[in-house]
């Protein structure tokens, strides 16, 4: 799957979050902004949720923060770089200045895999992490995710 196809521009972001919570709210209000059927709440829940299973923090700085919602059809990506780097329970105890969060319909479990899959893979290369922490704005992180 193209990430073009479920991250849109306006899911991109710079932002100073400052806390896990904060971050997760964000997340929840961007996706809010532009899925008006959807609870920013209701979003928020199921983020919060899975960090309950256990943090989804998988060190290098990253977090791949995600949900399953009943109320969505198709999967929705949300980018979110952090202007400064955010304690967030990571594997590696490391703080977490880039997260790709991932919203799925409650039973497409084997596409939400995949797909979490192939952002862990491209966020393991240092030249597109690198790339991605020098963007200075929503539209240049949202062209190197998508590239």
């Amino acid at each position: 799957m193209e990430l073009s196809t479920i991250l849109q521009p306006e899911c991109t972001s710079c932002a100073s979050p400052g806390s896990k919570k904060k971050v997760l709210e964000l997340i929840s209000d961007l996706v809010a902004a532009q899925y008006p059927s959807l609870s920013s709440q209701e979003i928020f829940e199921s983020l919060v949720a899975r960090e309950k299973m256990g943090s989804t923090g998988i060190g290098s700085g990253i977090a791949i923060p995600h949900g399953r919602l009943t109320t969505i059809e198709h999967p929705i990506a949300i980018f979110i770089k952090c202007e400064e780097p955010i304690p967030f329970d990571a594997i590696d105890k490391q703080p977490v200045d880039l997260l790709f969060a991932l919203l799925v319909p409650a039973e497409q479990c084997q596409q939400h895999l995949s797909t979490l899959s192939s952002m862990a893979e491209k966020l393991s290369d240092k030249l597109i992490l690198k790339q991605l922490r020098k963007s200075s704005n929503s539209t240049e992180l949202y062209q190197v995710i998508t590239a």
